[in-house]
C-alpha cells in the first residue's frame, strides 16, 4: 500500500509550508527564532489539519535537533520517562537538547504533564506540544508558563487551492495521471479548511477512478465520491467540529432531540467528555445567558461532575444538562453587551476614570480629588444612589439591552426605576 497522499506532500521547509504568515513569513517571530538557532518549549494551538506536526518537523529539521515524538493518547508516563532518557543521551553527546513533540497534548493528565517540567526547565528537551483545545484549559499552569503559545489558523480558500493544484502537478502518483482540477468548491467544502482532509478527499476522488482513465474533477464528482466512500473518508473522525457545531446550534435552537443526537454521535465517536461539558458551559452564558441564570449553573455542575465520575455513567448528567439548555429560554444579551463594551473601548482607548470613582490609597491621591465626592450605595435607601459611573464623554452610552424573556423583562422593570433614561 503507497504512503497517503498528504503524508507525500508533507512540507519539508518553512518556504513550502502555507497559510500560516504570521508564524512563519519573513519577519514572524518564530522565523526570527530559527534564524537566530533558538526556540523555546511551545504549545501549538489550532484546529486539525492546520500543519502543527509538519512545524514541528521543519523545526526539527532546521535546527538539526534529533526529533523524538509521542502521542498522547497512547503514551504514558513510562513512555515520557523513557524519551526524557533518551534525550539526556543525546545531549551527553551531542550537546544539544532533543526535540520532544508531543501531539494532543490536551489529552496528557497532571502527572503526566508533571513528568516533563524538570527536563524542559533543565533543556534536556525543547518541547513541542500540539493541541485542538485551548492550553489555558487543558495545560497545567507549570508548563504553560514554560512555552510559548503559538496560534495557528484554518487554512484559507487559496492556501487549499495551491495544496491541490501542487499535489496534481507534482506528486509522484498524482501527476503520471490525467487530472484536470474543473471546480474546487465540493473539496473545500468536505476539507472545512483542513489540508490532510483536503489531500484525503481528492485522493478518494483519484483511486475511484482507473488508472488509464482522464479524471475532470467538478462538485458532483466529489460529492457521489465521498458518498460512495463515506466509511474511508470517515475513519479519522475529523468531522468534530461538524457536529460539535451541530450540537451547539440545536441546543440555541431549542431542539432537545437534535441535541441528544449530536452528543450521542460524539459519545459514540469517542469525543471527550470534558469538550462537550466545556461547550455547554460557553453555551449556557451566550445562549441562554439572563434568560435562564441557572443554566449557566447547572452546565458547569455537569463539568464538575463528569471529571468526578467519568464515562459510562456521565453521560446520564450530560444528556440531563443538554435537554435543560435546550428546553430553556434564550438571550444572548449578556455576548452582545460585552462585545459592544469592546467595541467602545477599541475606539475610544483610555478614556480617564471619573475622579470620585478613582482608588485613593495615599494622602496626596485624596489631597488632589481622587475618591472625592463618592456617594457610598449602601448608605442610601434601598442601597441606591443616582450618581455618574461612566466617564463623561461616554456617559450615555447603553450596552445590556435586556430582551423579552420573564427573567429579563423582571431585569428591566427594575433597572427602568434606577436608569429611566437608559432603560
Amino acid at each position: 500500500m503507497s504512503i497517503p497522499l498528504a503524508e507525500r506532500m508533507r512540507p519539508k521547509s518553512l518556504d513550502e509550508y502555507l497559510g500560516q504568515d504570521h508564524l512563519t513569513g519573513r519577519k514572524s517571530i518564530l522565523r526570527r527564532m530559527l534564524d537566530a538557532n533558538h526556540i523555546p518549549s511551545m504549545i501549538l494551538w489550532g484546529p486539525p489539519g492546520t500543519g502543527k506536526t509538519t512545524l514541528a518537523n521543519i523545526i526539527s529539521n532546521q535546527l538539526e535537533r534529533e526529533f523524538l515524538q509521542l502521542s498522547a493518547i497512547n503514551s504514558g508516563v513510562k513512555d515520557i520517562r523513557l524519551a526524557i532518557d533518551k534525550a539526556r543521551k543525546i545531549m551527553e553527546f551531542t550537546g544539544a537538547g532533543a526535540i520532544l513533540f508531543i501531539d494532543e497534548i490536551h489529552r496528557f493528565n497532571k502527572s503526566q504533564q508533571d513528568a516533563l517540567l524538570g527536563s524542559v526547565e533543565q533543556g534536556v528537551i525543547t518541547l513541542i506540544g500540539a493541541t485542538t483545545e485551548n492550553p489555558s484549559f487543558e495545560v497545567i499552569s507549570a508548563l504553560l508558563s514554560r512555552c510559548q503559545v503559538f496560534v495557528l489558523k484554518h487554512l484559507e480558500k487559496e492556501h487549499l487551492e495551491a495544496l491541490l493544484k501542487n499535489a496534481i502537478a507534482n506528486d509522484e502518483l498524482l501527476k503520471k495521471r490525467d487530472i484536470v482540477l474543473k471546480e474546487t468548491e465540493a473539496l473545500l467544502m468536505y476539507s472545512g479548511g483542513d489540508a490532510r482532509k483536503i489531500y484525503n478527499t481528492l485522493e478518494i476522488v483519484v483511486e475511484s477512478h482507473a488508472a488509464d482513465q482522464k479524471i475532470v474533477i467538478t462538485n458532483d464528482l466529489v460529492a457521489k465520491s465521498i458518498q460512495n466512500n463515506f466509511e474511508l473518508y470517515d475513519k479519522s473522525g475529523e468531522q468534530h467540529y461538524d457536529i460539535i457545531s451541530a450540537f451547539i446550534k440545536s441546543v440555541r435552537g431549542s431542539d432537545p432531540d437534535a441535541a441528544l443526537y449530536y452528543m450521542a454521535r460524539m459519545i459514540q465517536g469517542g469525543e471527550d467528555p470534558k469538550f462537550i461539558c466545556r461547550r455547554m458551559i460557553i453555551l449556557a452564558a451566550e445562549d441562554i445567558g439572563l434568560a435562564n441564570p441557572n443554566a449557566l449553573l447547572m452546565a458547569n455542575t455537569c463539568f464538575d461532575t463528569v471529571h468526578k465520575i467519568g464515562m459510562p455513567e456521565a453521560r446520564i448528567i450530560m444528556s440531563q444538562t443538554a435537554i435543560y439548555l435546550a428546553s430553556s429560554p434564550k438571550s444572548n444579551s449578556a455576548y452582545q453587551a460585552i462585545d459592544s463594551a469592546l467595541a467602545l473601548v477599541k475606539s475610544n482607548k483610555n478614556i480617564p476614570v471619573p475622579m470620585h470613582l478613582r482608588n485613593a490609597p495615599t494622602k496626596l491621591m485624596k489631597d488632589i480629588g481622587y475618591g472625592k465626592n463618592y456617594k457610598y450605595a449602601h448608605g442610601f435607601k434601598g442601597n441606591f444612589v443616582e450618581q455618574g459611573y461612566l466617564p463623561e464623554s461616554i456617559k450615555k452610552s447603553s450596552f445590556y439591552r435586556p430582551q423579552n424573556n420573564d427573567s429579563e423583562n423582571r431585569l428591566r422593570s427594575w433597572l427602568r426605576k434606577k436608569w429611566k433614561d437608559r432603560y
